[in-house]
């Protein structure tokens, strides 16, 4: 009998766009003319929720099972006619249906407002007088978090919009709680997510289910789906992969898992699915690749597959058919521009390379296949991918989810895109690295990329050494500027509570993170505390960092964070609150001239950070040697040429005068006649529309083969000029 395969994704994850290993799993099986659907289950339940029959049946359910616990739910309660009326036009709204609805919503009288609303302020700084749709969206946001506080009040205490019972899954070294919760009744999350996949399920009918599990906030729905399919349907295998069982479950020894699930597969799927297919095809085949199941009430680990895992040039293009791409929620939780991001707007997947180029950063799981294992994919190779997905899916918006994306990569990228003539809007994570020169953002940008994010971590550069970051403040500051200068906005993910830590170190941190925001080199981040993971080196070797696990025991269940003792005995919990308080300042352009200790409710110690030193190493200028091997590349068109005589006594010079149409202004330069003819030669040449790429010694050597002095020339004003209107060293 031949495999049908059932993908899904369990609630909640995103609401602006699907989480994209569904789509990765389901390209690749379609290289083998394997038969699959795909399912975002959380967009589904989300949309069964808040719709207007959703409403009802949730406000008649809370009235049979509580008193409202809170003044704000009362108030929900006696507003539910103002829900009742509005929920369809603003679903409509935020899934960018019905534009006009944002001039009633801005009215601010529309909308029924609960505790949410308290923290608004005035809207007008944010969002001007001309961001209408934007302003309506923050405030639909809101409404809609006003409803979810309900739902957590009065209904299903585990509810969270990109998260579900996410308590349960987090550090679950036994599986007793879970398990426990299992055992109890549906809650009415559960029943509105088993309504539908019994109706996808009796459809489908599948023959292996694959849940893909990326965080803990998906692990409670993931389990009770399988609960549902093993005790309706046992006739259909049931096997877990993805982020959350590839770092949580590699020591799973509990065999109550396997009432739930036939396998569970780790790291990249593609193989270890298809050898699953393959066993259930063929009770006899008996090999696997990655996969934990159930043996004689055991549980084992197999791995005797013969077979190598795919190239990423052999996974195929990721699949978003079945998807409800229409349906996807953008919301503005935050209003600063980069934070946005991550939950507004519709964005294709890619990656461009497996793993990290670099894997070396220590509090990192760099000992695991998805950090270890390096292999980029070639540009041309991506963008005939990128030209697949958005004549699929309609969209040109590109997320690439790299660990860290390669910058001779992205170069790579960003030329093929150019030269394609692709209109496409891109982003990605980096590392701060060098290589990020002023000329490389600029490239990045003319081929369509807004936004990076990258990891500055603790911005102290004895920490960033011991971490092996690779980098320095210094350094982050001057590509974060080259960035922001290009038009390319940088969120900075921060760290708080790495080992050996000190409270100076601390309160330095935040205040170079208060400089790079007020020079306005960074437009967004987020500070994280510092959490020890198995499989990073100072999960590993922790005698190394100066810290002492609390037991060597390992879970039954899920192991990856693990409890320690710092040596330094500071509590780090009592920072988050004001880290995160002036971060949030800061990014809306505020508060920079207030005191670090203002920030705090207990004594810090003033900073040893000079007040300009983010400033003063913004000062330094770059090295002007340009490498023979660099690239030159010309973004700009061909010129308008005119011919003069300049004559100067008695004297007189035949000059070409090249006028420039950029799209924003018109510009032109003066040189002598047989500069201008090899210039205008050259340019064409070195065109970002040509295939072949000239580096700077080639440029070079043909100059040299019409004409002499060559530094003379490229360090003329004339080439000054082009060199500020896109003709770039790379």
């Amino acid at each position: 009998m031949k495999t049908k395969l059932f993908v899904i994704t369990p609630p909640f994850t995103q609401l602006n766009t699907p989480y994209p290993a569904t789509a990765y799993i389901k390209g690749f099986l379609n290289t083998k003319n394997i038969e699959s659907v795909q399912a975002d289950l959380g967009i589904e339940v989300i949309l069964k929720l808040f719709s207007k029959k959703g409403l009802e049946d949730l406000f008649n359910y809370s009235r049979s099972k509580t008193q409202y616990p809170t003044p704000n739910s009362q108030r929900i309660s006696a507003l539910q006619d103002e829900y009742l009326k509005t929920i369809d036009p603003v679903i409509s709204f935020l899934q960018g249906k019905n534009p006009t609805l944002a001039l009633q919503i801005c009215q601010e009288d529309f909308l029924p407002e609960a505790s949410r609303f308290a923290q608004l302020e005035e809207l007008d700084w944010a969002f001007g007088t001309m961001g209408t749709q934007d302003k309506a969206k923050h405030l639909a946001t809101l409404y809609l978090e006003d409803i979810s506080d309900f739902i957590v009040e009065c209904v299903d205490a585990n509810f969270g919009f990109s998260r579900y019972a996410e308590r349960l899954g987090r550090s679950a070294n036994s599986f007793d709680e879970l398990y426990e919760a299992l055992q109890q009744e549906p809650t009415y999350i559960d029943n509105l997510l088993l309504s539908i996949l019994k109706e996808r399920i009796e459809t489908i009918q599948p023959t292996l289910f694959l849940i893909s599990i990326p965080f803990p906030g998906n692990l409670y729905s993931a389990f009770r789906s399988a609960q549902w399919v093993k005790k309706h349907h046992p006739n259909i295998k049931i096997s877990m992969g993805g982020g959350f069982p590839n770092t949580e479950l590699r020591s799973l020894s509990d065999a109550r898992v396997f009432e739930f699930f036939d396998f569970i597969t780790l790291d990249d799927g593609e193989m270890p699915i298809e050898e699953l297919i393959s066993n259930i095809e063929n009770p006899d085949y008996n090999s696997y690749k990655r996969t934990f199941l159930l043996e004689e009430g055991k549980v084992v680990y197999k791995n005797n597959s013969l077979k190598h895992d795919y190239k990423q040039s052999q996974v195929g293009t990721p699949d978003y058919s079945d998807l409800l791409l229409d349906k996807y929620i953008s919301v503005i939780e935050i209003v600063n521009p980069m934070h946005r991001m991550w939950s507004d707007g519709r964005w294709n997947k890619l990656t461009m390379a497996h793993g990290c180029y670099w894997g070396k950063c220590t509090f990192c799981d760099i000992s695991l296949d998805y950090i270890k294992i390096y292999e980029p994919v070639a540009a041309n190779l991506l963008c005939d991918r990128m030209e697949e997905m958005i004549a699929q899916t309609g969209e040109n918006g590109f997320h690439f989810v790299d660990e860290a994306a390669p910058p001779a990569l992205m170069r790579a990228l960003a030329l093929e895109i150019l030269r394609r003539k692709l209109a496409v809007t891109w982003w990605t994570n980096i590392r701060f690295e060098k290589s990020f020169t002023k000329d490389l953002c600029l490239l990045l940008k003319a081929s369509g990329c807004i936004a990076v994010s990258g990891g500055l971590e603790v911005a102290s550069d004895r920490l960033l050494k011991l971490i092996d970051k690779g980098v320095t403040v210094e350094q982050v500051a001057k590509v974060t500027r080259n960035f922001t200068e290009a038009g390319v906005m940088v969120h900075a993910y921060l760290m708080y509570g790495y080992p050996t830590q000190t409270i100076q170190e601390t309160v330095d941190s935040l205040e170079m993170v208060r400089q790079l925001f007020e020079v306005g080199v960074l437009q967004s981040g987020f500070w994280h505390q510092f959490a020890m993971t198995a499989h990073s080196p100072v999960g590993l070797y922790p005698e190394k960092f100066g810290v002492i696990k609390e037991t060597e025991a390992i879970g039954t269940f899920a192991n990856n964070d693990i409890n320690y003792t710092d040596a330094t005995g500071i509590d780090h919990d009592k920072f988050s609150f004001g880290l995160k308080k002036s971060l949030f300042n800061f990014m809306h352009g505020i508060c920079f001239d207030y005191e670090l200790q203002d920030w705090f409710e207990f004594k810090i110690p003033k900073t040893k950070i000079s007040p300009d030193f983010i400033f003063d190493a913004l000062q330094e200028d770059d090295d002007f040697n340009i490498k023979p091997t660099a690239k030159i590349v010309w973004l700009g068109g061909k010129p308008f040429i005119e011919h003069f005589t300049k004559s100067k006594k008695g004297n007189s010079w035949e000059m070409m005068t090249l006028t420039f149409h950029d799209k924003k202004e018109s510009f032109s330069i003066q040189t002598n006649k047989k500069e201008g003819e090899w210039l205008v030669e050259m340019l064409l040449k070195i065109s970002v529309s040509n295939a072949k790429i000239y580096n700077y010694q080639e440029v070079k050597a043909n100059f040299e083969s019409h004409l002499e002095d060559f530094e003379l020339f490229w360090y003329s004003k004339p080439i000054k000029t082009l060199r500020e209107f896109g003709l770039l060293v790379l």
